[in-house]
């Protein structure tokens, strides 16, 4: 075991797709997040017990997972996205967010199961800045399961 600290700034994002090969346009993101499971539970009370409750188990929730990166042409990711907010014709895929080491070793790994587009947002247009146009992109998913490596 190591004592050194996992840093979380090499990271690739992987969409698979009808069993296509991630596109290198669609893998580099500035910001990942909504990496979180949450057990949610139901409180039942004990006939007679006023000192205590006991928290049951009910089910996982997950929040959706939001990308960010500067715009990109030419996208199939930005394709699908369009189609799902156009035309509401939904292609859930898997994606595979992995976290790499300095070393470009794969550390960590998260996967999520049938994710699909629910938020497009591009950044606003300001002509007295010179910043770039930043796409988010939010999307729901089925089940997270986490890869320890």
């Amino acid at each position: 075991m190591t004592d050194e600290l996992v840093l979380g700034f090499r990271f690739g994002v992987f969409f698979f797709a009808g069993g296509v090969i991630p596109n290198p346009l669609d893998i580099r993101f500035q910001k990942v997040s909504g990496l979180t499971s949450e057990v949610k539970t139901r409180t039942v009370t004990e006939g007679g017990q006023n000192f205590y409750t006991h928290q049951l188990p009910q089910a996982v929730s997950h929040g959706n997972l939001t990308l960010t990166r500067g715009m990109v042409v030419g996208s199939p990711l930005n394709i699908e996205f369009n189609v799902a907010m156009s035309l509401f014709k939904f292609a859930p895929s898997n994606v595979l967010v992995t976290l790499f080491s300095e070393d470009k070793v794969p550390l960590s790994a998260w996967l999520f199961i049938k994710a699909f587009p629910v938020k497009w947002a591009t950044s606003d247009l300001d002509a007295t800045q010179k910043e770039v146009a930043i796409d988010t992109m939010e999307l729901a998913y089925t089940r997270m399961q986490i890869l320890r490596i």
